[in-house]
């Protein structure tokens, strides 16, 4: 135990100051110490230092930077260099520049704008990235590989276009396979050859863009493409480093990646987090949709502690309006990420620099080097907080409710012409339910649909309108076994390939519903029901359905549809599935959703919790059980505690009702 510490670092281009190295690098050595680090990521936009011409490498300020962290006690997360491109490789190699949706190539620039099917690109990745390993596999300081960064994809170039047309060759074998799973006689869009089929040119009218079988086939082959090149690029770095561990940082609901399946490539998964935080009320508000999102990148690794591998001690640069977050949310901000299954808190960056587009984003040290800050006195009281609460890390959370969030359903329902088309609002849908949950006390694990099921007591799953292969009878048989599911609105309605059902939909016999329609509401539109005694309102979205075998527990209170069921149970073999129909507000939700699941015996972490207090837990490997209660009120609150906790910032014993100081995480060890 005494061995654990978090991590607790910051991004470090020490390449900018390399003119000034003989005193800048020491300087900030000393203020790292100073400051509580223990860790820097080094190398993310190095390649034009790495590599200053074709094949010239360069790698000797870099053994120094690795062999100044070793001595100074900190480890090195090293990154390949592929975030970003230097211009001699775009001029050398045009091939590596994408290609836009009206097929016309961009211009050097920016950063993330590399073509991931371009050979050259691939091969001159291959190469960094092999010297890198060859070079540092074997240092003292390297203590994890950070893939690129922040990966993005969407080219239209012919290479992408033919890559694409293999893709398409490979999942469907046949283009009369294709053209039947995209339902191409509509429009008399039937191909006859894979060749002719191009990417979408959406929201332009070059070409196709209204399939949505079509968008949904090029959302998928884009996010299998960068998987692919990610495989690519961590070949080397698997070959010559087997035991260090591989990350990449993701941009939480990034639509463009399933990030559930790259996760399945990554050791650890990592995230940059950049809630905007107001000092006001708002940030409860902020606080749910950061928790949400703490929540998802640690599912999509199988719940593994993950990395929160960026975020600001200040403010940032790039907003329309930049708010200066106030006293104390470096510490909330840092330690919510702990609550949720973090072992780090990184930050971007550690000196500022004197140009480029962020140099005025809030950063551990100013330019100058200065100590005598908000933001490093901040950064250290982080610090000081970590290794109070070192004993935690590397323990793990045990949720009994697992909330699902699949990227195929939210791409298909991006692409569907119904209800409210191009705004269905299945991420908003899915983070309410998050919050809801969490408000009526309960832990989360967010999963996909071809997550594992059997660790829950309860999956709750709103909007699963896509339903990916074999995911139906999975769900009927973890009902069956005795679990809870919960179903919303838009839920079954189409398959894997995003066709609707000719035949009885499979999750009819699971909620015991059939689907009938669905009502779109415009603003200001409102439907009810009644719950344990109580009017709920319902937006937006009612679907009407008619029951077969599903028992009714609430009913539309207006509309031509007044009587028909709102919320519905079924039993299923030693379970059940409930079914609500409509959509509710987030209160509407916490107490549906937390009745439901204390009727099935799925006991909340802390019962009756106030808004903007939510709790989540942690459990190590000897048994110890660590309780976070995190108040995001900028106002005291209280709550009951089950049992004797000690909190881990004092060692004080406390039991029963127990003030929470206003946005503050108070840690609990179970007595």
């Amino acid at each position: 135990m005494a061995n654990k510490a978090f991590l607790h670092g910051a991004d470090y281009n020490p390449e900018q100051w390399i003119k000034l190295k003989d005193t800048v690098w020491q300087e900030d050595m000393r203020k790292a110490k100073e400051a509580g680090i223990n860790e820097m990521n080094v190398g993310i936009f190095s390649w034009s230092f790495l590599e200053p011409e074709d094949g010239v490498y360069d790698f000797s300020w870099l053994d120094e930077v690795m062999d100044m962290l070793h001595r100074n006690g900190m480890k090195a997360i090293l990154a390949t260099p592929s975030g970003s491109r230097p211009p001699w490789m775009a001029e050398k190699y045009p091939s590596v520049l994408r290609m836009d949706q009206e097929r016309k190539p961009y211009v050097y620039g920016a950063r993330h704008n590399a073509c991931y099917s371009s050979p050259d690109y691939r091969r001159k990745v291959t190469e960094i990235n092999t010297r890198l390993a060859q070079r540092y596999g074997n240092h003292p300081a390297l203590y994890m590989w950070h893939v690129s960064n922040e990966y993005n994809f969407d080219c239209h170039c012919p290479r992408c276009q033919k890559a694409f047309q293999d893709w398409l060759r490979a999942r469907y074998g046949t283009i009369d396979n294709l053209n039947d799973s995209w339902w191409n006689t509509f429009w008399s869009h039937r191909f006859t050859r894979f060749e002719q089929v191009e990417s979408p040119t959406t929201p332009s009218f070059l070409g196709e863009w209204e399939s949505p079988n079509h968008n949904l086939a090029w959302r998928r082959f884009c996010s299998d493409h960068l998987i692919d090149f990610f495989q690519h690029e961590i070949a080397p770095l698997r070959q010559y480093t087997p035991n260090i561990p591989i990350t990449t940082n993701l941009m939480h609901t990034f639509p463009g990646i399933d990030y559930f399946a790259l996760g399945r490539h990554m050791d650890v998964s990592s995230w940059d987090n950049y809630p905007q935080w107001r000092g006001d009320e708002r940030d409860v508000g902020i606080s749910a949709a950061t928790s949400f999102k703490h929540d998802l990148m640690r599912g999509v690794c199988d719940q593994k502690p993950f990395l929160m591998m960026e975020s600001c001690p200040g403010a940032v640069n790039w907003g329309a309006v930049n708010t200066l977050p106030p006293p104390g949310t470096v510490l909330y901000q840092g330690l919510q990420a702990i609550a949720h299954g973090s072992d780090s808190v990184q930050y971007f960056q550690f000196r500022a620099g004197r140009g480029g587009s962020e140099q005025f984003h809030g950063s551990v040290l100013p330019p100058d080097g200065s100590t005598d800050t908000r933001a490093f006195r901040e950064v250290q009281e982080v610090s000081t907080a970590l290794e109070k609460l070192a004993p935690l890390c590397a323990s793990r959370t045990c949720n009994q409710v697992a909330l699902l969030y699949d990227w195929h359903s939210r791409w298909a329902l991006d692409y569907a012409w119904m209800a409210h088309r191009g705004n269905q609002k299945y991420e908003e849908t899915v983070q309410a339910h998050h919050t809801a949950l969490t408000a009526a006390g309960y832990g989360v694990d967010i999963i996909d649909q071809l997550s594992d099921l059997t660790p829950y007591k309860a999956v709750i799953a709103p909007m699963a309108y896509l339903l990916r292969d074999g995911f139906a009878q999975r769900l009927t048989d973890f009902a069956a076994a005795g679990g809870l599911v919960y179903l919303t609105y838009l839920s079954g309605y189409v398959d894997e390939e995003n066709l609707r059902y000719a035949s009885t939909p499979p999750l009819e016999a699971l909620t015991g519903l059939r689907t009938d329609e669905i009502d779109a509401y415009t603003e200001g539109h409102e439907n009810h029901f009644l719950w344990q005694g109580k009017q709920w309102a319902i937006k937006e979205m009612a679907q009407l359905s008619t029951p077969r075998g599903a028992q009714v527990l609430a009913a539309y209170q207006q509309q031509f549809y007044q009587g028909q069921p709102v919320l519905t149970r079924n039993l299923v073999g030693e379970g059940v599935c409930y079914t609500l129909q409509a959509r509710a507000e987030i209160d509407c939700l916490t107490a549906v959703l937390g009745d439901l699941l204390r009727q099935h015996g799925i006991q909340p972490l802390v019962t009756d919790l106030p808004q903007g207090v939510i709790a989540t837990a942690r459990y190590g490997e000897d048994g110890a059980e660590y309780l976070f209660l995190l108040n995001s009120n900028r106002e005291m609150a209280q709550v009951q505690l089950p049992g004797c906790w000690q909190r881990m910032e004092d060692g004080s014993l406390v039991s029963g009702q127990t003030e929470l100081p206003p946005f503050t995480v108070t840690t609990l060890l179970k007595k």
